[in-house]
């Protein structure tokens, strides 16, 4: 759905009543973002040196999507920031999405997954090169060129020492220095290193480095699934067996993107194609790209597993699982992990184009052909798969924030990651925000605006601000709420819960009432624009 869709099409073409819908579809879907963007979009900068008179200045770690819609936030509402990125620039600006393949897109509708209020997506499901150039369009923007530093690793933050503030306003909450240089102070840390770092492989013997591209001595292609468009083009199509290890998100759109490379855009399927075969460890609930499905499902305000969860569950089951019934997960429910969102891949099993095999992947065979494969519930032990073309869809690593000095009194036992204040504040240390570094499972999305705007505003306002007392409290009356949910009580949410979590931020506290409207629509706090 491009903007330019919605322009006026040739009149006779209106005469066709589903050109006419899809017309007014993408006219409607322009209109709700313009809307969006004028009563939400942050003020951009009159001039490159905005703000001039900043009301704080914060550290923002990551230049990914989440670094520089924070970014972005921070500087409408007159506060400065810097962004350490430790890659250079074509690595690092976009984070992730740096690191995947061009068809790799938004697992939620566009309107849902909004990471700025100043976006504007041409269509639904956007993919890579449209996330990137929305990414540099706001890092522009919001002119945050200049203050970002690449090939920047973060080695050490610590607390600056209160006795250098002795006397001045607001001088016993904590300030930072990064990478020990101490001529710059910082009110806050924003750790935005997301929870994607590099790929994950699946034993010690396979690497990066080994990862192998051509056809030699006909030993199979081995190859990341976030690194798919490294191959040949036409070359899946030549093949006679591709195996994708791994059924999570990343295997299911290796599968697509293998079906795109052997039948085209077309999709024709008359000519004999590879045998396409996906290995499970386990099984995954698929929901499909539907924007009134999505947002029902992610309406259940409990995160957890409920008495009437069967009933999106066997919705799905006879409507979006229809004729692979199989397939849907028996050891687990819908709303206990991150489901996948896909039309394509269950159509394809169904069809049988693409096999669909339960067991556990143990390794490569020792002639290098294939892959050590044990199927779930064989007595007869492990077995040889071979391939010409072997995906590793076993994701990614998960960043470590290990750079803080003193851990412990940001983390301490029990209140580390995701077990956080609003699932991203340190429990020890309101001035330290982890936005998308602390996600394990949801169903919905972190609102990067909301939580980088109670940053601020516990930054000018001392009596909105919580104690470490209070923020263990409020973890504890979640786990205690949700005790028995599958994956702990803060590893998996709804955005009916997160929306919950918010409210009750200022239900509970009469006080911070006042920053209501700041917080959750952004409106207000803009400092002197001259």
């Amino acid at each position: 759905m491009s903007p330019t869709a919605a322009r006026l099409p040739d009149a006779l073409s209106l005469l066709n009543p589903f050109t006419l819908l899809e017309y007014l579809v993408n006219l409607w879907y322009i209109a709700v973002q313009q809307l969006i963007i004028a009563l939400f979009k942050p003020p951009v900068p009159p001039s490159p040196d905005f703000p001039k008179k900043p009301y704080g200045h914060i550290a923002i770690i990551g230049a990914g999507m989440t670094g520089i819609s924070s970014a972005a936030h921070c500087i409408g509402h007159n506060f400065d920031v810097t962004i350490f990125e430790q890659k250079p620039k074509e690595k690092g600006l976009g984070g992730i999405w740096r690191n995947v393949n061009r068809t790799s897109g938004l697992q939620l509708n566009s309107i849902l997954y909004r990471f700025h209020p100043g976006v504007l997506w041409q269509r639904g499901f956007p993919e890579r090169d449209e996330i990137l150039g929305q990414i540099e369009k706001i890092w522009h923007e919001y002119n945050l060129d200049a203050r970002t530093k690449f090939d920047t690793r973060i080695t050490s933050i610590t607390r600056a020492s209160k006795d250098k503030f002795e006397g001045q306003k607001d001088a016993e909450r904590s300030r930072w220095i990064v990478n020990g240089d101490e001529s710059t102070v910082y009110d806050a840390i924003i750790v935005t290193i997301g929870t994607c770092g590099p790929p994950m492989y699946p034993n010690a013997n396979s690497s990066d480095s080994e990862e192998k591209h051509s056809n030699q001595d006909k030993k199979p292609i081995i190859i990341h699934s976030s690194n798919l468009d490294n191959l040949e083009e036409g070359m899946v199509r030549k093949m006679g067996r591709v195996i994708v290890v791994g059924s999570g998100a990343s295997g299911v759109e290796g599968v697509e993107w293998v079906m795109d490379h052997i039948y085209g855009t077309k999709k024709d399927y008359s000519n004999p194609p590879p045998e396409v075969m996906m290995l499970a460890r386990s099984d995954k609930w698929i929901i499909p790209r539907n924007f009134v499905i999505d947002t029902l499902i992610a309406c259940q305000p409990f995160g957890r597993e409920m008495p009437l969860s069967f009933i999106w569950e066997g919705f799905l089951k006879r409507i979006h699982y229809r004729g692979v019934e199989d397939l849907v997960p028996s050891d687990h429910g819908l709303f206990t992990g991150t489901p996948v969102v896909n039309d394509t891949f269950l159509g394809h099993v169904r069809a049988g184009r693409c096999k669909y095999v339960r067991g556990e992947t143990l390794g490569f065979s020792d002639d290098g052909k294939g892959v050590l494969f044990r199927d779930r519930d064989s007595e007869e032990g492990q077995r040889v798969i071979e391939a010409d073309l072997i995906v590793l869809a076993t994701g990614f690593k998960k960043p470590k924030i290990d750079f803080f000095d003193d851990e412990a009194s940001v983390f301490p036992k029990d209140y580390d990651r995701p077990n956080l204040y609003l699932q991203n504040f340190s429990t020890e240390d309101w001035s330290v925000l982890t936005t998308n570094s602390a996600y394990v499972n949801a169903i919905g999305t972190v609102h990067i605006g909301i939580y980088t705007r109670i940053l601020l505003t516990l930054l000018m306002d001392p009596a909105a601000r919580p104690s470490p007392k209070d923020m263990k409290l409020w973890v504890d009356v979640v786990r205690y709420i949700k005790s028995g949910a599958q994956g702990g009580a803060l590893g998996f949410f709804t955005y009916a819960e997160l929306t919950i979590w918010l409210l009750t931020f200022h239900l509970f506290r009469p006080d911070r009432l006042r920053w209501i409207f700041f917080i959750m629509q952004g409106w207000g706090t803009y400092g002197p624009r001259a």
